[in-house]
Parts: C-alpha cells; structure tokens; sequence
C-alpha cells in the first residue's frame, strides 16, 4: 500500500497518539515503544533548548527492522527516513502501514520504479536525470532538493549555486517541490557544519521554500540554531545502529 501521510508533521502534532497519550489511553505500549518515546522526549527537549519551535523528527530506521518504525509511530512520528532502495522494498512492499516513508540515501534512478508505489518524499534529489526519472515514474512526487554545502566527497548533493537551477527543473518538471537536504560534515565536529547549514537556510529563504531538512543526531543543535525545520534521528532515538546487511542498495 502506497501511504500518503502528511509531509513532514512534527512528532506533537495531533495527527498521532504519543507515547504518553497511548499509555494513559491504557494501550499496551512494547518496550521498545516506552524506550524510544523517551528517547524522542529527550530529543525534542534537545531541540527546544537549542530554540527550535515546530522542528519535526524525521526517525532514521535504516537497518533496523520494522518493529522500530512502529515504535517511532507509536510515539508519535508520521514518517519515517529510509536510506537504501532493497532495504525499502523488503520492508514495506506487503505492509500495510498507515505512516510515510521519506528515502534519504543517494538515490540511483534505476531505483526510482521500485520505490515508487512506497516513498512519499524523495530528499535527495540532485541531477537532472534523477529529475526526469521522479517526473516519469512518479509525475508530482514530493521532493528535496539535495545540496551539498561543503562539497564534501563521497556525499551526494550539488552544489550550492546549483541549486537554483536544480529547484527550477523539477517544478518545472511538475514535481512538488517542499524546500532544500544538506548533510554535515562527518570530521570536526557540530560546529563544523555551522557555515553550511547557514548557508543552506539562507538559500532556502532565497528560494521561497519551506523545509529545510538539516541536522542529525550529533550535530542537531547547531541545525535548529541556523534553521532547520527537520532534523533526522536514528540512534539518539534507537541506540547503536545494527551492521547493514547484504543489501543491493
């Protein structure tokens, strides 16, 4: 089943039960429901001291299995973050799931026909041919535009004065365009991804766009300080990640 969930809605929205809200409902909530509805708590307090208001929690479930997804449901969450095209497939082709599925790994195009009837946001849209192949497969498919601040290698993205173009192709592509991706820098710590997530918020309100998916688990303060509207959490919310499996990604 294809599910269209709303597009990025914060963990405290009332479009879900939290985990607080499902216990005093007296549902019966697994341990790793009560576990990760006190790690997202903890992550949204994070967030708030940081001065962040209306930051959604994208839970990264990557090589975890669906029991997690659900536990980030369950306390709240509306869509999940996906990083590898078979790992999606596996999951979520025969479930039927009420929540959404945003892809955020580089993306291959040859991918895009078997993600196509699961992912409801694409964030890491970032040449033109993976443009034409959404519009082809997905005509009005949700997307971020990848872009990488630093030019870091080995990351996807483009650059950031190619993201004006980019942005243009795919509305005029007839692709939904919702706002701007970046990823931090994996040397130097949070501080280091400072200037690129700034300059990422200030190309975002450049373009008229309204999300700006930015900041993980270790560097998510400095992302709510220079604007994002989206941080991407895994292990602050399902502790150390499992080795990835042999997957076809």
């Amino acid at each position: 089943m294809r599910c269209r969930a709303p597009l990025l809605a914060s963990p405290s929205s009332s479009t879900g039960p939290s985990g607080d809200d499902r216990l005093q409902a007296g549902v019966s909530m697994s341990a790793l429901d009560v576990q990760v509805a006190e790690r997202l708590a903890v992550v949204r307090d994070r967030i708030q001291r940081a001065g962040g208001t209306g930051v959604t929690v994208l839970p990264v479930t990557k090589t975890f299995g669906i029991d997690a997804c659900w536990a980030a449901v369950h306390a709240g969450c509306t869509a999940v973050g996906e990083n590898y095209a078979q790992e999606v497939v596996g999951k979520f082709a025969a479930l039927e799931h009420s929540f959404g599925v945003h892809f955020i790994g580089q993306l291959q195009t040859n991918k895009v026909r078997l993600l196509a009837p699961i992912v409801t946001v694409y964030e890491t849209v970032d040449r033109q041919s993976l443009i034409r192949e959404l519009a082809h497969r997905v005509p009005g498919a949700a997307v971020l535009v990848q872009v990488a601040a630093l030019a870091e290698p080995g990351k996807g993205g483009c650059l950031l004065d190619d993201a004006p173009a980019l942005v243009a192709a795919a509305q005029e592509a007839g692709l939904s365009v919702r706002g701007l991706m970046t990823v931090g820098p994996t040397t130097g710590g949070p501080e280091a991804a400072r200037a690129g997530f700034r300059a990422v918020r200030q190309l975002l309100d450049r373009l008229g766009l309204a999300v700006c998916s930015m900041g993980m688990t270790d560097d998510l303060e400095v992302a709510v300080q220079e604007g994002s509207t989206q941080v991407r959490v895994g292990s602050a919310l399902f502790g150390q990640r499992p080795p990835a499996r042999a997957l076809v990604r």
